[in-house]
Formats: structure tokens, C-alpha cells, sequence
């Protein structure tokens, strides 16, 4: 798929993504602020301020003013936040390019952060924590990252606590805003039925004067492990919610793909390995799965189930020995072309919306600041072989790169340490 980059001299980057037979666009802001920014006494203000920005601009004062433009376009919108960045998008019919193009500017751009807004929204954002600490699904990934990276900020919850949330001022946000909220930090993606042309046209109208800045900076993270590691989180649950999950490598990794496809091995699909086993075979669970997560200076490869608490243990052992196995066998010929097929086949499936589309495109482009289109991803996938994927598995699948997070009816961390030893 073709697309077009345009960098500002202030330093924003503009990626157009032309899609004719498309009846729609999409416009998506992407900033580096997210929760690896923070220091701990802000921290969820990434995500916090991602709200904030929905309750009234310079143009737009009021909150139901935005949503109310925007649903008379019958457009879908929201916001998101992660650890490396935040975004902002508007989709719609493409004739209404021009007018949400307007709005998410706006609200990138020209948020006021009301002190009257900013306390009701207190509540609101508490109630969204107590909510995912009542998924246990959910919640168990935020005690994999405070287990893996502990006090840094690659170990705090994106949405922050509770008293962080509460301390928080208005001046904590427009100093942020300030900060990291920069042309230079920032890509902007449309995406569908547009010409470059039209989108350049838009972009001078309200971009051309905005200046730069000084970006602040993350820190770096840092990783230390010598031996296994849990986190046990006791909770009175029907079904016990677990992450096994070995340190790998960062973004920029070449191995990277090698790990997808491993993944996708293990944990990619209803004929993967662990859901044969843990859900055909052993009848234990629901879901599982096998994915990277791949940072700017770090990533880990995660194995996600939930299960009968009575068979846990069972479970542990069953996913310990198929990640055994893959450190001593090859995969077959035959295995490794069905996983990468069903890897190619979903993501062009992924594709086909224009706001997927602009997340594809810009993800690469904010954090590797280079894109590949789905043809380059898919070559990169079908030169991977199964010599690649066992020595990535020894490499990866050793006791000291080993954790285990789980939220289930358990207090006795030692049980599991004892068992965690591939």
C-alpha cells in the first residue's frame, strides 16, 4: 500500500495514507507521552491528561460541545494511552475529512484543562483502576510489568494510583502538556479516502506556526535478573490468571521476527500448540495465548492463560514442557508454514479498516521512526526457519530470564517458585 511522509520544519511528521476504494479516513495523532515519561509522584498523568483533553479546548470550551460536533458527523472517536506514547483519532465518512480534522487538532493542540473538570475526572479514572483490578485477565499484565521492572516507570501502571490521581493539579498538566506534546515528538496519520494534497492543505492551516520545543526525555529501563521470579496476587477467583514471561529484546531487535513466529508457534491460533494442549487435550481453560512485546529498550515474550485453580500447577509444567520442547526439536516444515500463513493471512485481515491502517503505519513511524509496509512484514515472516527458531528458544527459554504473575486463590509464593525451572 502506497503512502506518502512529509516532515514541518518544526519537526511534525505527516504520514498520508491514500485509500481510494475506502469510504472513509481517519486522523490520528500519535505523541510520545506515556507512562515511561513520568516520575512517580505524576504518574498515570499520560493517561489522565488523554481525558483531560476531551473536556474543553480554547475553541470548544465545553466537553459536550466536542462530542456532540463529532456525533453529528456520526463519527467513531477516542483516545488511548501506553507506555511510550498516547493517541488521539477521529473516524468518519471522508467527506467530513476537513471537520474532524479540525476537532483532533483541537484537542491536541488547544486543551484547557478545567479545575472543575480535572476533580470530577478524579473519580472517574479511580473507578477505571478499581474496574481492571476487578479483571483479573487485565490486571494480571500490570503485576507482570511491576514484577519484571519493579520501581521505574516501565514498572508502573500506565493509569497510575490511586493517591497519584488524587495529588494531581492543573499545573501538572500544562507543565506535561508543555513538555511532551511537541511537533517533534509527534505523528500525524490520515488515513482513506484523501489526497496528500488535501491533507497538507489542512496541516499548513493550522501547523505552520506552531514552534518547537525541548522534549523531555525517558529513562532508560534497567533489568537485573539472576533466577526465577513470581508475583502472587491472592484473590478469591472462580479461575486463576497467569503470565509466564521471559526477558527478550527491544524494537530494533532482527530477531524480532524470529519471536513472532515463535510465539505464534506456542500461542497464535486454535491449532497452536498450547491451545491444543491446555484446552483440547487437557480441557483447563478458556483462552490462551503467546505473543513479544517489544519496547524501545526492552521486551519480553509473554504465555497468558486462565485456568481451573485446582490444576495450576498442571497447567505450569504443561506450558514449561512446551517451551522445552521447542528448545529441543525443530519445528516441522509443515507446522511453520501454517503458522506463518495464519500470521500473514491475520495481519492483512488487520488491515482493511482505515483506522488500523493508521496505527500500523504510525506506531512504526513514532517509535522506529521507520516503516515497513504488510508485503515487507510478511517476507520478513517467510524467510524465518525452524534452525532460527530453536536457537531463539535456547537463548530465551533459561531460568534466569523466567517469571511468573498470577491472581488466583494463592498465598504460598515458594509453591510456584519450585516449580518454575524449564
Amino acid at each position: 500500500m502506497h503512502f506518502s511522509k512529509k516532515v514541518l520544519h518544526n519537526g511534525l511528521r505527516v504520514i498520508t495514507v491514500p485509500m481510494k476504494d475506502n469510504p472513509t479516513v481517519t486522523v490520528l495523532f500519535l505523541v510520545e507521552a506515556g507512562s515511561k515519561y513520568e516520575e512517580k509522584k505524576i504518574n498515570g498523568i499520560s493517561h489522565f491528561l488523554e481525558h483531560m483533553c476531551f473536556k474543553g479546548t480554547t475553541k470548544r470550551p465545553k466537553a459536550v460541545g466536542i462530542s456532540k460536533e463529532l456525533d453529528s458527523l456520526g463519527s467513531q472517536y477516542n483516545a488511548f494511552t501506553a507506555q511510550e506514547y498516547t493517541g488521539y483519532y477521529a473516524k468518519s465518512d471522508a467527506r467530513h475529512f476537513s471537520r474532524i480534522f479540525d476537532i483532533v487538532s483541537d484537542i491536541y493542540l488547544n486543551s484547557t484543562f478545567p479545575d472543575a473538570e480535572m476533580q470530577k475526572e478524579k473519580g472517574v479514572i479511580i473507578e477505571e483502576i478499581n474496574m481492571y483490578e476487578d479483571m483479573p485477565h487485565k490486571h494480571v499484565q500490570d503485576l507482570m510489568m511491576q514484577l519484571l521492572y519493579g520501581d521505574q516507570p516501565a514498572g508502573w501502571n500506565v493509569a497510575g494510583s490511586k493517591a497519584s490521581i488524587l495529588n494531581m493539579k492543573r499545573e501538572d498538566f500544562v507543565e506535561y502538556h508543555q513538555k511532551h506534546y511537541l511537533p517533534e515528538s509527534t505523528v500525524l496519520i490520515v488515513a482513506g479516502a484523501v489526497k496528500e494534497r488535501q491533507v497538507l492543505k489542512e496541516v499548513s492551516k493550522i501547523f505552520s506556526k506552531v514552534s518547537r520545543g525541548k522534549k523531555g526525555k525517558k529513562l532508560k529501563v534497567r533489568e537485573k535478573q539472576k533466577r526465577p521470579q513470581a508475583l502472587i496476587d491472592f484473590k478469591k477467583t472462580d479461575q486463576t490468571h497467569f503470565i509466564l514471561g521471559v526477558r527478550t529484546y527491544d524494537l530494533f531487535n532482527k530477531k524480532n521476527a524470529i519471536l513472532s513466529v515463535l510465539g505464534c508457534v506456542l500461542g497464535g491460533g486454535m491449532s497452536s500448540r498450547l491451545f491444543v494442549k491446555l484446552r483440547e487435550e487437557m480441557g483447563v481453560g478458556y483462552y490462551v495465548r503467546a505473543h513479544n512485546d517489544a519496547y524501545t529498550d526492552h521486551g519480553f515474550l509473554q504465555i497468558s492463560a486462565g485456568v481451573d485453580n485446582k490444576r495450576i500447577e498442571e497447567v505450569i509444567y504443561a506450558v514449561l514442557e512446551e517451551c522445552r520442547k521447542l528448545k529441543s526439536y525443530k519445528v516441522s516444515e509443515e507446522e511453520l508454514n501454517r503458522v506463518k500463513e495464519c500470521m500473514i493471512g491475520n495481519m492483512k485481515l488487520s488491515l482493511e479498516a482505515t483506522d488500523d491502517i493508521a496505527n500500523f503505519y504510525g506506531g512504526q513511524e513514532l517509535l522506529r521512526r521507520k516503516i515497513h509496509g504488510a508485503g515487507e512484514k510478511a517476507r520478513e515472516i517467510r524467510k524465518v526457519t525452524g534452525s532460527q527458531i530453536q536457537a531463539l528458544a535456547k537463548d530465551i527459554f533459561k531460568n534466569s530470564k523466567l517469571n511468573l504473575a498470577l491472581i488466583g486463590p494463592f498465598k504460598n509464593r515458594k509453591q510456584f517458585l519450585e516449580i518454575l525451572k524449564f
